[in-house]
């Protein structure tokens, strides 16, 4: 079962489009503009999130801006009148995983949430877990306000572990993603974390990086 959100100002189109999910067996919030689809955001999690463009108080690229800046990596689907190529293109540019145009087939549109649900967006520019974000386009790390170094290597190890959290990530997931197929020696990745926990050991923040034991690693989820 689904759980979407809908960020739709029309309102019966709204009304129709969640009897036709509530059909399909998939829950369907709903907020009629920008603001509160910002706010449902916030406090719940959802398998997708459908935006129309033209809304009052903040547009749905606005908010699929936001919600990117924010790290929330839900994937994002837009539905709106709005359908030239340069529509499009800002929408994709704005953090969206897919856009219709209406008018639209219910049974397209259905399918599309199916497989939308299914993974993550890659659309967003930062990760954050409690004190610590990571600048995804910029490649940097911010601590409690203040930039942490990283190299390329921590930075990657970083991103890993903060892309799976709160679940723990596997030794050998955790290699792959550093070197690929040249697999170093056993050591490499222990050094690595090493450096790692000594970048986040600052106040708190020593408590993120944690081991599963006979697994691998992962970072605590902080809010």
């Amino acid at each position: 079962m689904l759980d979407v959100l809908l960020v739709e100002d029309d309102q019966d189109l709204a009304r129709s489009l969640i009897d036709n999910l509530a059909r399909e067996k998939i829950i369907c919030d709903y907020a009629s503009n920008g603001l509160e689809g910002a706010q449902l955001i916030e406090k719940n999690t959802y398998n997708v999130i459908i935006l129309d463009i033209n809304m009052p108080g903040m547009d749905g690229l606005s908010l699929c801006r936001k919600i990117r800046i924010k790290g929330i990596d839900t994937s994002v689907l837009i539905l709106t009148v709005r359908g030239t190529l340069e529509d499009k293109l800002a929408g994709f540019a704005a953090g969206a995983d897919d856009y219709m145009v209406k008018p639209y087939e219910i049974k397209e549109l259905i399918a599309r949430l199916n497989v939308l649900a299914k993974r993550r967006s890659g659309q967003i520019t930062q990760l954050v877990n409690g004190p610590l974000r990571l600048d995804l386009n910029n490649r940097k790390g911010m601590l409690y306000d203040q930039e942490i170094v990283l190299t390329p290597t921590s930075f990657t190890l970083l991103e890993t572990l903060l892309r799976a959290s709160p679940h723990p990530v596997s030794k050998a997931s955790l290699i792959q993603s550093l070197w690929g197929d040249d697999i170093p020696n056993s050591n490499k990745l222990r050094v690595h974390i090493h450096k790692l926990r000594k970048i986040l050991n600052t106040g708190n923040a020593s408590s993120l990086l944690k081991t599963s034991p006979g697994y691998g690693f992962y970072i605590e989820n902080h809010t």
